[in-house]
Protein backbone atom coordinates (compact mmCIF):
# COMPACT_ATOMS: atom_id res chain seq x y z
CA UNK A 1 0.00 0.00 0.00
CA UNK A 2 0.79 3.44 -0.46
CA UNK A 3 0.52 6.25 2.41
CA UNK A 4 0.61 9.80 1.58
CA UNK A 5 2.00 9.46 -2.04
CA UNK A 6 4.89 7.95 -1.38
CA UNK A 7 6.65 4.71 -2.85
CA UNK A 8 4.50 1.05 -2.17
CA UNK A 9 6.49 -1.38 -0.52
CA UNK A 10 5.62 -5.07 0.80
CA UNK A 11 7.09 -6.22 3.64
CA UNK A 12 7.46 -9.90 5.34
CA UNK A 13 7.53 -9.64 8.92
CA UNK A 14 11.20 -9.94 9.39
CA UNK A 15 11.71 -7.52 6.90
CA UNK A 16 12.79 -5.06 9.58
CA UNK A 17 15.77 -6.96 10.63
CA UNK A 18 16.91 -7.31 7.34
CA UNK A 19 16.92 -3.46 6.76
CA UNK A 20 17.65 -2.74 9.97
CA UNK A 21 21.16 -4.16 9.29
CA UNK A 22 24.27 -2.25 8.63
CA UNK A 23 24.63 -3.90 5.16
CA UNK A 24 21.70 -3.43 3.62
CA UNK A 25 21.79 0.82 4.86
CA UNK A 26 25.44 0.78 2.97
CA UNK A 27 23.14 -0.83 -0.26
CA UNK A 28 20.36 1.20 0.29
CA UNK A 29 22.43 4.57 0.20
CA UNK A 30 24.66 2.84 -2.71
CA UNK A 31 21.19 2.76 -5.00
CA UNK A 32 20.37 6.31 -3.56
CA UNK A 33 23.85 8.25 -4.74
CA UNK A 34 23.49 5.89 -7.83
CA UNK A 35 20.23 7.39 -8.20
CA UNK A 36 20.84 11.03 -8.20
CA UNK A 37 23.62 10.52 -10.57
CA UNK A 38 21.05 9.04 -13.07
CA UNK A 39 19.32 11.71 -12.88
CA UNK A 40 16.58 9.46 -11.39
CA UNK A 41 17.01 11.70 -7.66
CA UNK A 42 15.83 9.20 -5.27
CA UNK A 43 16.66 10.35 -2.06
CA UNK A 44 15.68 9.07 1.76
CA UNK A 45 15.67 11.75 4.57
CA UNK A 46 18.39 11.24 6.94
CA UNK A 47 16.29 11.41 10.17
CA UNK A 48 14.12 8.77 9.28
CA UNK A 49 14.07 6.33 11.89
CA UNK A 50 14.09 3.12 9.18
CA UNK A 51 14.32 2.70 5.60
CA UNK A 52 11.03 0.90 6.03
CA UNK A 53 9.61 3.96 7.76
CA UNK A 54 10.59 6.00 5.01
CA UNK A 55 9.12 3.58 2.38
CA UNK A 56 6.03 2.92 4.11
CA UNK A 57 5.27 6.42 4.34
CA UNK A 58 5.94 7.68 7.68
CA UNK A 59 8.19 10.64 5.72
CA UNK A 60 6.25 14.12 5.21
CA UNK A 61 4.23 13.96 1.53
CA UNK A 62 6.09 15.66 -0.64
CA UNK A 63 4.13 18.87 -2.88
CA UNK A 64 5.13 17.67 -6.72
CA UNK A 65 4.42 21.47 -7.03
CA UNK A 66 6.58 23.11 -5.16
CA UNK A 67 10.33 23.27 -6.50
CA UNK A 68 12.85 21.68 -4.60
CA UNK A 69 14.53 23.57 -1.65
CA UNK A 70 17.80 23.21 0.38
CA UNK A 71 16.57 20.94 2.64
CA UNK A 72 15.02 18.73 0.22
CA UNK A 73 18.42 16.34 0.36
CA UNK A 74 16.94 14.16 2.25
CA UNK A 75 13.43 13.74 1.31
CA UNK A 76 12.06 10.84 -0.84
CA UNK A 77 10.36 11.64 -4.03
CA UNK A 78 6.83 10.93 -4.73
CA UNK A 79 5.20 8.65 -7.08
CA UNK A 80 4.29 11.40 -9.28
CA UNK A 81 7.96 12.92 -9.49
CA UNK A 82 9.47 9.66 -9.74
CA UNK A 83 7.50 9.20 -12.43
CA UNK A 84 8.12 12.33 -14.01
CA UNK A 85 12.00 11.73 -13.27
CA UNK A 86 11.83 8.75 -14.84
CA UNK A 87 10.03 9.91 -17.67
CA UNK A 88 12.78 12.49 -18.53
CA UNK A 89 15.31 9.93 -18.23
CA UNK A 90 13.55 7.62 -20.45
CA UNK A 91 12.92 10.56 -22.93
CA UNK A 92 16.25 11.75 -23.31
CA UNK A 93 17.27 7.64 -23.82
CA UNK A 94 14.22 7.92 -26.40
CA UNK A 95 15.71 10.53 -28.02
CA UNK A 96 19.25 9.64 -27.87
CA UNK A 97 18.36 6.38 -29.59
CA UNK A 98 16.35 7.78 -32.01
CA UNK A 99 18.74 10.03 -33.11
CA UNK A 100 21.46 7.52 -33.27
CA UNK A 101 19.03 5.28 -35.54
CA UNK A 102 18.54 7.98 -37.91
CA UNK A 103 22.69 8.90 -37.80
CA UNK A 104 23.13 5.07 -38.58
CA UNK A 105 20.26 3.75 -41.08
CA UNK A 106 19.26 6.99 -42.65
CA UNK A 107 22.12 9.68 -42.58
CA UNK A 108 21.37 10.61 -45.82
CA UNK A 109 18.23 12.23 -44.37
CA UNK A 110 19.73 13.61 -41.38
CA UNK A 111 22.41 15.78 -43.15
CA UNK A 112 19.28 17.26 -45.36
CA UNK A 113 17.65 18.36 -41.91
CA UNK A 114 20.56 19.65 -40.25
CA UNK A 115 20.98 21.72 -42.87
CA UNK A 116 17.63 22.96 -43.90
CA UNK A 117 17.02 23.95 -40.09
CA UNK A 118 20.76 25.96 -40.22
CA UNK A 119 19.58 27.49 -43.31
CA UNK A 120 16.02 28.96 -41.87
CA UNK A 121 17.53 30.03 -38.65
CA UNK A 122 20.70 32.12 -40.55
CA UNK A 123 17.30 32.90 -42.90
CA UNK A 124 15.20 34.41 -39.71
CA UNK A 125 18.70 36.24 -38.33
CA UNK A 126 19.06 38.23 -41.40
CA UNK A 127 15.41 39.21 -41.73
CA UNK A 128 15.77 40.87 -39.15
CA UNK A 129 15.91 45.18 -39.28
CA UNK A 130 19.02 44.84 -37.55
CA UNK A 131 20.94 42.94 -40.04
CA UNK A 132 21.02 45.84 -42.87
CA UNK A 133 22.64 48.86 -42.71
CA UNK A 134 19.57 50.97 -43.90
CA UNK A 135 17.76 49.11 -40.73
CA UNK A 136 14.80 47.77 -43.46
CA UNK A 137 13.88 44.50 -43.41
CA UNK A 138 16.00 42.71 -46.61
CA UNK A 139 13.66 40.99 -49.02
CA UNK A 140 12.59 37.70 -48.14
CA UNK A 141 14.58 36.15 -51.37
CA UNK A 142 17.98 37.95 -50.28
CA UNK A 143 18.18 36.86 -46.95
CA UNK A 144 17.48 32.91 -48.10
CA UNK A 145 19.41 33.48 -50.71
CA UNK A 146 22.54 34.77 -48.52
CA UNK A 147 21.45 32.57 -45.65
CA UNK A 148 22.08 29.48 -47.92
CA UNK A 149 24.85 30.69 -49.55
CA UNK A 150 26.69 31.00 -46.34
CA UNK A 151 25.18 27.87 -45.27
CA UNK A 152 26.00 25.95 -47.92
CA UNK A 153 29.88 27.90 -48.39
CA UNK A 154 29.36 29.11 -52.05
CA UNK A 155 29.73 32.59 -51.95
CA UNK A 156 27.23 34.00 -54.77
CA UNK A 157 25.27 37.20 -53.26
CA UNK A 158 22.46 39.03 -54.99
CA UNK A 159 23.61 42.06 -52.66
CA UNK A 160 26.74 43.37 -51.62
CA UNK A 161 28.01 42.23 -48.66
CA UNK A 162 30.09 44.75 -47.31
CA UNK A 163 27.56 47.54 -47.72
CA UNK A 164 24.48 46.30 -47.78
CA UNK A 165 24.62 44.69 -44.19
CA UNK A 166 25.24 45.62 -41.04
CA UNK A 167 27.76 44.12 -39.10
CA UNK A 168 25.44 41.83 -37.47
CA UNK A 169 24.75 41.09 -40.61
CA UNK A 170 27.69 39.90 -41.27
CA UNK A 171 28.53 38.79 -38.27
CA UNK A 172 25.37 36.27 -38.86
CA UNK A 173 27.25 35.49 -42.65
CA UNK A 174 30.09 33.95 -40.83
CA UNK A 175 28.91 32.05 -37.98
CA UNK A 176 26.46 30.67 -40.48
CA UNK A 177 29.22 29.58 -43.00
CA UNK A 178 31.56 28.60 -40.11
CA UNK A 179 28.46 26.31 -38.81
CA UNK A 180 28.14 25.05 -42.31
CA UNK A 181 31.97 24.56 -42.85
CA UNK A 182 31.91 22.33 -39.88
CA UNK A 183 28.97 20.54 -40.31
CA UNK A 184 29.67 19.47 -43.64
CA UNK A 185 33.01 18.26 -42.58
CA UNK A 186 31.03 16.04 -39.66
CA UNK A 187 28.56 15.39 -41.59
CA UNK A 188 30.68 14.05 -44.39
CA UNK A 189 32.69 12.14 -42.10
CA UNK A 190 30.22 10.67 -39.61
CA UNK A 191 27.82 9.30 -43.58
CA UNK A 192 31.22 7.75 -44.57
CA UNK A 193 31.73 6.21 -40.97
CA UNK A 194 28.07 5.24 -41.28
CA UNK A 195 28.85 3.64 -44.51
CA UNK A 196 32.00 2.23 -44.00
CA UNK A 197 29.83 0.13 -40.25
CA UNK A 198 27.17 -0.59 -42.25
CA UNK A 199 29.22 -2.60 -44.89
CA UNK A 200 31.91 -3.62 -42.88
CA UNK A 201 34.43 -2.06 -44.78
CA UNK A 202 37.56 0.63 -43.89
CA UNK A 203 37.10 1.73 -47.51
CA UNK A 204 33.83 1.19 -49.25
CA UNK A 205 34.31 4.31 -51.37
CA UNK A 206 36.76 6.72 -52.50
CA UNK A 207 34.32 9.32 -54.04
CA UNK A 208 32.62 9.83 -50.62
CA UNK A 209 33.63 8.33 -47.74
CA UNK A 210 37.22 7.80 -45.45
CA UNK A 211 39.30 5.04 -43.91
CA UNK A 212 37.87 5.82 -40.16
CA UNK A 213 40.22 3.27 -38.65
CA UNK A 214 40.17 4.26 -35.20
CA UNK A 215 37.12 6.48 -35.02
CA UNK A 216 35.06 4.29 -33.37
CA UNK A 217 33.71 7.04 -30.81
CA UNK A 218 31.98 9.53 -32.68
CA UNK A 219 32.06 12.13 -30.14
CA UNK A 220 36.21 11.88 -30.62
CA UNK A 221 35.65 12.42 -34.25
CA UNK A 222 33.29 15.27 -34.01
CA UNK A 223 35.83 17.23 -31.15
CA UNK A 224 38.65 16.39 -33.94
CA UNK A 225 37.12 17.91 -36.57
CA UNK A 226 36.06 21.25 -34.03
CA UNK A 227 39.71 21.44 -33.08
CA UNK A 228 41.37 21.07 -36.79
CA UNK A 229 38.75 23.70 -37.92
CA UNK A 230 38.93 26.15 -35.40
CA UNK A 231 43.16 25.85 -35.14
CA UNK A 232 43.29 26.37 -38.69
CA UNK A 233 41.27 29.30 -38.68
CA UNK A 234 43.46 31.02 -35.09
CA UNK A 235 46.55 30.53 -37.88
CA UNK A 236 45.01 32.46 -40.54
CA UNK A 237 43.68 35.42 -37.93
CA UNK A 238 46.89 35.61 -36.35
CA UNK A 239 48.72 35.86 -40.20
CA UNK A 240 45.73 38.39 -41.54
CA UNK A 241 45.52 40.74 -38.59
CA UNK A 242 49.32 42.35 -38.94
CA UNK A 243 48.51 43.08 -42.13
CA UNK A 244 45.60 44.50 -41.28
CA UNK A 245 47.16 46.94 -38.96
CA UNK A 246 49.83 47.64 -41.37
CA UNK A 247 47.10 49.25 -43.69
CA UNK A 248 46.30 51.96 -40.96
CA UNK A 249 43.31 49.88 -39.49
CA UNK A 250 42.40 50.82 -36.28
CA UNK A 251 43.06 47.51 -34.28
CA UNK A 252 38.83 46.71 -32.79
CA UNK A 253 38.76 47.23 -37.42
CA UNK A 254 41.48 44.95 -38.50
CA UNK A 255 40.26 42.23 -35.84
CA UNK A 256 36.94 42.26 -37.27
CA UNK A 257 38.26 41.77 -40.95
CA UNK A 258 41.44 39.02 -40.01
CA UNK A 259 38.52 37.19 -37.64
CA UNK A 260 36.00 37.39 -40.74
CA UNK A 261 38.56 36.67 -43.59
CA UNK A 262 40.18 33.80 -41.13
CA UNK A 263 36.56 32.17 -41.56
CA UNK A 264 35.96 32.45 -44.58
CA UNK A 265 39.10 31.10 -46.37
CA UNK A 266 39.04 27.55 -44.56
CA UNK A 267 35.81 27.52 -44.99
CA UNK A 268 35.70 27.88 -48.54
CA UNK A 269 32.91 30.57 -47.83
CA UNK A 270 33.12 33.33 -50.74
CA UNK A 271 32.28 36.06 -48.85
CA UNK A 272 34.74 39.26 -48.57
CA UNK A 273 33.73 41.72 -45.75
CA UNK A 274 35.82 44.75 -47.31
CA UNK A 275 34.00 47.28 -49.10
CA UNK A 276 36.76 47.74 -51.53
CA UNK A 277 37.20 43.66 -52.31
CA UNK A 278 39.99 41.73 -52.64
CA UNK A 279 41.46 43.73 -56.08
CA UNK A 280 43.92 45.91 -54.06
CA UNK A 281 45.33 43.06 -53.01
CA UNK A 282 46.09 41.30 -56.47
CA UNK A 283 49.86 41.95 -56.06
CA UNK A 284 49.88 41.74 -52.23
CA UNK A 285 51.67 38.23 -51.08
CA UNK A 286 51.06 38.62 -47.39
CA UNK A 287 47.16 38.72 -48.38
CA UNK A 288 47.16 36.12 -51.03
CA UNK A 289 49.10 33.60 -50.21
CA UNK A 290 46.81 32.80 -46.78
CA UNK A 291 44.11 32.59 -49.55
CA UNK A 292 45.96 29.85 -50.83
CA UNK A 293 46.68 27.45 -48.00
CA UNK A 294 44.10 27.90 -46.06
CA UNK A 295 41.82 27.25 -49.13
CA UNK A 296 44.11 24.02 -49.77
CA UNK A 297 43.82 23.27 -46.42
CA UNK A 298 40.54 23.48 -45.78
CA UNK A 299 39.02 21.72 -49.49
CA UNK A 300 41.70 18.29 -49.08
CA UNK A 301 39.59 17.31 -46.28
CA UNK A 302 39.34 16.16 -42.57
CA UNK A 303 40.36 12.78 -43.00
CA UNK A 304 43.50 13.90 -45.27
CA UNK A 305 44.79 16.43 -42.51
CA UNK A 306 44.26 14.16 -39.88
CA UNK A 307 46.00 11.11 -41.67
CA UNK A 308 49.18 13.66 -42.68
CA UNK A 309 49.23 14.34 -39.45
CA UNK A 310 49.53 10.96 -38.07
CA UNK A 311 51.79 9.49 -40.65
CA UNK A 312 53.64 12.98 -41.57
CA UNK A 313 57.24 10.87 -40.64
CA UNK A 314 55.87 7.81 -42.76
CA UNK A 315 53.88 8.92 -45.97
CA UNK A 316 54.31 5.64 -47.37
CA UNK A 317 51.82 4.40 -45.00
CA UNK A 318 48.50 7.13 -45.66
CA UNK A 319 45.74 5.53 -47.08
CA UNK A 320 45.08 5.48 -50.45
CA UNK A 321 42.42 7.93 -50.21
CA UNK A 322 44.73 10.60 -49.21
CA UNK A 323 47.13 9.59 -51.71
CA UNK A 324 44.80 10.23 -54.32
CA UNK A 325 43.15 13.52 -52.60
CA UNK A 326 46.38 14.68 -52.77
CA UNK A 327 48.39 13.94 -55.64
CA UNK A 328 44.80 14.59 -57.68
CA UNK A 329 44.31 18.37 -56.41
CA UNK A 330 47.94 18.90 -56.65
CA UNK A 331 47.77 18.30 -60.01
CA UNK A 332 45.12 20.37 -61.01
CA UNK A 333 46.02 22.97 -59.05
CA UNK A 334 48.81 23.24 -60.96
CA UNK A 335 47.47 22.44 -64.32
CA UNK A 336 44.66 25.19 -63.53
CA UNK A 337 47.69 28.29 -62.65
CA UNK A 338 49.76 27.66 -65.68
CA UNK A 339 46.40 27.50 -68.00
CA UNK A 340 44.71 30.61 -66.41
CA UNK A 341 47.81 32.06 -66.59
CA UNK A 342 48.59 31.18 -70.22
CA UNK A 343 44.74 32.66 -71.56
CA UNK A 344 44.79 35.99 -69.27
CA UNK A 345 48.47 36.91 -69.09
CA UNK A 346 48.05 39.49 -71.54
CA UNK A 347 44.46 40.42 -70.92
CA UNK A 348 44.24 44.11 -70.07
CA UNK A 349 40.82 44.14 -68.10
CA UNK A 350 42.77 40.88 -65.60
CA UNK A 351 46.30 40.18 -65.83
CA UNK A 352 47.68 41.97 -68.10
CA UNK A 353 48.11 45.31 -65.60
CA UNK A 354 49.95 43.42 -62.58
CA UNK A 355 53.40 43.23 -62.13
CA UNK A 356 54.60 39.49 -62.64
CA UNK A 357 54.88 38.64 -59.27
CA UNK A 358 51.30 40.06 -58.90
CA UNK A 359 50.46 37.55 -62.27
CA UNK A 360 52.00 34.49 -60.55
CA UNK A 361 50.18 35.46 -57.19
CA UNK A 362 46.74 35.36 -59.16
CA UNK A 363 47.45 32.41 -61.37
CA UNK A 364 48.06 30.70 -57.68
CA UNK A 365 45.03 32.01 -56.10
CA UNK A 366 42.64 31.29 -59.58
CA UNK A 367 44.33 27.39 -59.64
CA UNK A 368 42.81 27.08 -55.65
CA UNK A 369 39.62 29.70 -56.23
CA UNK A 370 37.84 27.76 -58.77
CA UNK A 371 37.87 24.76 -57.19
CA UNK A 372 36.55 25.78 -54.09
CA UNK A 373 36.82 28.91 -52.38
CA UNK A 374 35.27 31.71 -54.67
CA UNK A 375 38.02 34.30 -53.25
CA UNK A 376 39.08 36.60 -56.59
CA UNK A 377 41.66 39.18 -56.26
CA UNK A 378 40.16 39.60 -60.15
CA UNK A 379 36.95 39.76 -61.59
CA UNK A 380 35.75 36.95 -63.54
CA UNK A 381 33.45 38.30 -65.66
CA UNK A 382 36.30 40.45 -67.53
CA UNK A 383 38.26 36.90 -68.50
CA UNK A 384 37.87 35.36 -71.50
CA UNK A 385 35.51 32.69 -72.74
CA UNK A 386 38.46 29.57 -72.48
CA UNK A 387 39.11 30.80 -69.30
CA UNK A 388 35.54 30.24 -68.48
CA UNK A 389 35.05 27.14 -69.85
CA UNK A 390 38.27 26.19 -68.17
CA UNK A 391 36.97 26.88 -64.69
CA UNK A 392 33.58 25.40 -65.56
CA UNK A 393 35.54 21.96 -65.52
CA UNK A 394 37.44 22.73 -62.43
CA UNK A 395 34.48 23.76 -60.33
CA UNK A 396 32.52 20.96 -61.75
CA UNK A 397 35.29 18.10 -59.81
CA UNK A 398 35.65 20.54 -56.42
CA UNK A 399 37.66 19.41 -53.60
CA UNK A 400 38.53 16.59 -51.05
CA UNK A 401 35.82 14.68 -49.84
CA UNK A 402 34.51 15.30 -46.41
CA UNK A 403 35.95 18.63 -46.61
CA UNK A 404 34.10 22.61 -47.19
CA UNK A 405 34.63 22.02 -50.93
CA UNK A 406 31.90 20.85 -53.56
CA UNK A 407 31.72 19.56 -57.30
CA UNK A 408 32.02 15.75 -57.39
CA UNK A 409 35.01 15.39 -55.51
CA UNK A 410 38.44 14.92 -56.65
CA UNK A 411 38.74 11.34 -55.56
CA UNK A 412 35.60 10.20 -57.80
CA UNK A 413 37.50 12.00 -60.74
CA UNK A 414 41.09 10.57 -59.74
CA UNK A 415 38.64 7.40 -59.96
CA UNK A 416 37.48 7.51 -63.10
CA UNK A 417 40.76 8.46 -64.90
CA UNK A 418 42.33 5.39 -63.46
CA UNK A 419 38.97 3.27 -64.96
CA UNK A 420 40.39 5.13 -68.32
CA UNK A 421 43.28 4.17 -67.94
CA UNK A 422 42.84 0.48 -66.90
CA UNK A 423 40.76 -0.19 -69.73
CA UNK A 424 43.29 1.76 -72.24
CA UNK A 425 45.45 -0.59 -71.22
CA UNK A 426 43.38 -3.77 -71.44
CA UNK A 427 44.37 -4.07 -67.19
CA UNK A 428 41.48 -6.37 -65.96
CA UNK A 429 42.04 -4.65 -62.27
CA UNK A 430 42.54 -0.86 -61.40
CA UNK A 431 44.99 0.06 -59.30
CA UNK A 432 46.53 2.79 -57.75
CA UNK A 433 50.00 3.02 -54.76
CA UNK A 434 49.92 -0.27 -55.06
CA UNK A 435 46.65 -0.90 -54.43
CA UNK A 436 43.36 -2.34 -56.51
CA UNK A 437 40.69 -0.44 -56.57
CA UNK A 438 36.96 -2.42 -56.35
CA UNK A 439 34.67 -2.16 -59.13
CA UNK A 440 31.98 -1.02 -56.44
CA UNK A 441 33.83 2.01 -55.85
CA UNK A 442 33.95 2.82 -60.18
CA UNK A 443 30.32 2.71 -60.07
CA UNK A 444 30.25 4.41 -57.37
CA UNK A 445 31.59 7.58 -58.84
CA UNK A 446 29.97 6.97 -62.63
CA UNK A 447 27.27 7.40 -60.27
CA UNK A 448 28.08 10.65 -58.60
CA UNK A 449 29.29 12.10 -62.20
CA UNK A 450 26.44 11.60 -63.71
CA UNK A 451 23.82 12.35 -61.01
CA UNK A 452 26.08 15.97 -60.82
CA UNK A 453 25.90 16.30 -64.95
CA UNK A 454 22.34 15.72 -64.75
CA UNK A 455 21.45 18.15 -62.08
CA UNK A 456 23.80 20.72 -64.26
CA UNK A 457 22.07 20.10 -66.92
CA UNK A 458 18.38 20.29 -65.77
CA UNK A 459 19.40 23.49 -63.64
CA UNK A 460 20.55 25.49 -66.94
CA UNK A 461 17.90 24.36 -68.90
CA UNK A 462 15.38 26.53 -66.16
CA UNK A 463 17.80 29.44 -66.09
CA UNK A 464 17.56 29.85 -69.67
CA UNK A 465 14.35 29.90 -69.76
CA UNK A 466 13.75 32.51 -66.97
CA UNK A 467 16.30 34.76 -68.20
CA UNK A 468 17.59 35.71 -71.59
CA UNK A 469 21.13 35.18 -70.58
CA UNK A 470 23.52 33.75 -72.71
CA UNK A 471 24.75 29.73 -72.07
CA UNK A 472 28.44 30.20 -71.26
CA UNK A 473 26.96 32.78 -68.43
CA UNK A 474 24.49 30.52 -67.13
CA UNK A 475 26.77 27.38 -67.24
CA UNK A 476 29.23 29.00 -65.38
CA UNK A 477 26.52 30.36 -62.89
CA UNK A 478 24.93 26.94 -62.29
CA UNK A 479 28.17 24.61 -62.11
CA UNK A 480 29.20 27.63 -59.43
CA UNK A 481 26.24 27.50 -57.62
CA UNK A 482 26.20 23.61 -57.70
CA UNK A 483 30.03 23.10 -56.86
CA UNK A 484 29.67 25.51 -53.90
CA UNK A 485 32.55 27.82 -55.50
CA UNK A 486 30.86 31.16 -55.44
CA UNK A 487 32.21 32.64 -58.43
CA UNK A 488 30.20 34.98 -61.15
CA UNK A 489 30.32 35.97 -64.17
CA UNK A 490 27.95 39.06 -62.39
CA UNK A 491 24.89 37.68 -62.79
CA UNK A 492 23.67 36.87 -59.42
CA UNK A 493 21.94 40.12 -58.92
CA UNK A 494 20.25 40.77 -61.81
CA UNK A 495 18.67 37.65 -61.73
CA UNK A 496 14.56 37.32 -61.53
CA UNK A 497 13.35 35.66 -58.68
CA UNK A 498 12.46 32.76 -60.07
CA UNK A 499 15.94 32.19 -60.93
CA UNK A 500 17.39 33.13 -57.53
CA UNK A 501 15.29 30.66 -56.09
CA UNK A 502 16.80 27.79 -58.77
CA UNK A 503 20.17 28.86 -57.76
CA UNK A 504 19.37 28.39 -53.65
CA UNK A 505 17.53 24.75 -54.46
CA UNK A 506 21.10 23.86 -56.30
CA UNK A 507 23.18 25.36 -53.79
CA UNK A 508 21.50 23.43 -51.35
CA UNK A 509 21.56 20.14 -53.70
CA UNK A 510 24.94 21.08 -54.67
CA UNK A 511 26.34 20.77 -51.14
CA UNK A 512 24.44 17.73 -49.74
CA UNK A 513 23.48 16.33 -52.58
CA UNK A 514 26.61 14.26 -54.20
CA UNK A 515 27.47 13.76 -50.24
CA UNK A 516 23.89 11.89 -49.64
CA UNK A 517 23.20 10.45 -52.56
CA UNK A 518 26.66 8.06 -52.80
CA UNK A 519 26.26 6.86 -48.79
CA UNK A 520 22.50 6.24 -50.08
CA UNK A 521 23.85 4.40 -52.72
CA UNK A 522 26.43 2.72 -50.61
CA UNK A 523 23.95 1.69 -48.20
CA UNK A 524 21.59 0.26 -50.60
CA UNK A 525 23.88 -2.38 -51.54
CA UNK A 526 22.18 -5.44 -51.57
CA UNK A 527 23.66 -8.48 -52.56
CA UNK A 528 21.55 -11.57 -54.91
CA UNK A 529 21.70 -15.12 -54.41
CA UNK A 530 20.85 -15.71 -57.79
CA UNK A 531 22.82 -14.07 -60.36
CA UNK A 532 22.14 -13.86 -64.32
CA UNK A 533 23.54 -14.72 -67.25
CA UNK A 534 26.81 -11.97 -68.37
CA UNK A 535 26.39 -10.67 -71.52
CA UNK A 536 28.20 -7.92 -73.13
CA UNK A 537 26.56 -5.19 -75.24
CA UNK A 538 28.76 -2.81 -77.86
CA UNK A 539 30.24 -0.26 -76.62
CA UNK A 540 30.82 3.22 -78.35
Amino acid sequence: MAHNGSVPSYSSPDSGAQHSSSPARSAQARTARRGVERGVNRRVRPDSPTPDAALMGTAEPLDPTRPPGPDDAGRPLSAQEDAGGLRDLLARLELRSRFARIARFSPARLAITVFAVIVAGIAGLLSLPIATATGERAPFVDALFTATSAVCVTGLTTVDTASYWSPFGQFVIIIGAAIGGLGIMTLASLLSFAVSRHLGLTQRMLAASEKMSGMGDVMSLLRAVAYTAFGVEAVLMAVLLPRFLTLGLDLGRAAWYAFFMALSIFNNAGFVVMPEGLAPYASDWWMGLPIVLGTFLGAIGFPVIRDVARNRRRPRQLTLHSKLTLTTYTALSAFSAVAIGSFEWSNPNTYGTLSTSGKILTALVNSVNARSSGLSTIAPEHMHESTWLLQDALMFIGGGSASTAGGIKVTTFAVLVLAIVAEARGDEDIEAFGRRITLSTVRLSVAVAFIGASIVGVSSLLLLGLTDLTLDRILFEVISAFATVGLSTGITPILPPGAKYVIIVLMFIGRVGTMTAASALALRERRRVIRMPAERPLIG
